[in-house]
């Protein structure tokens, strides 16, 4: 299986990957990230993205207020918009920007990056698409054309009374 800590799977990947390691390395997105642990984690790490999607960067964070003042430094060159949320019953913090012509999310939440959900439905996800091949990824993504969120999608194709939890279940 591809490691998804790193991203290097995308220099070998289709065009998009390989222009999204392209920019996030010459803007060194993750390096500046480093101390928060950070996995590009959604739809185009595992080649389901449509044209709108987003780079998705998920971070550990222990300290919110230390995350959102690092962030406001790191990325102070774009039109920033952060944001508190509470998702699950948990705090998180959401930082959207644009870079290039990717819409960039950097998400953190005070746990390990890998026990994140989008770190873990990407996983599951992935997992379904070795095993079910490119007709149903295809499906997947006209889904997705359709504006169906990328867990509902699967949850359509598959069946999943709760594919938000149902996914879970299948790492």
């Amino acid at each position: 299986m591809i490691d998804f800590k790193k991203i290097d799977y995308l220099k070998h990947g289709n065009e998009k990957q390989k222009r999204a390691h392209e920019v996030l390395t010459k803007y060194q997105i993750l390096e500046k990230l480093k101390d928060y642990s950070p996995i590009l984690t959604g739809t185009i790490p595992i080649e389901i993205d449509i044209e709108d999607s987003d780079l998705d960067i998920i971070c550990e964070v222990t300290d919110f207020t230390e995350f959102e003042k690092s962030l406001s430094e790191m990325f102070s060159e774009f039109d920033l918009k952060i944001e508190k949320i509470t998702v699950n019953n948990e705090q998180a913090t959401v930082l959207n920007f644009k870079l290039e012509e990717f819409p960039i999310e950097i998400f953190g939440q005070n746990k390990p990056a890998t026990e994140q959900n989008a770190y873990r439905h990407m996983i599951a996800e992935y997992k379904v698409l070795q095993e079910k091949g490119e007709d149903f990824k295809q499906k997947i993504i006209k889904l997705k054309k359709q504006s169906i969120k990328t867990e509902p999608a699967f949850g359509i194709l598959l069946n999943l009374e709760n594919p938000y939890e149902d996914l879970l279940k299948m790492i």
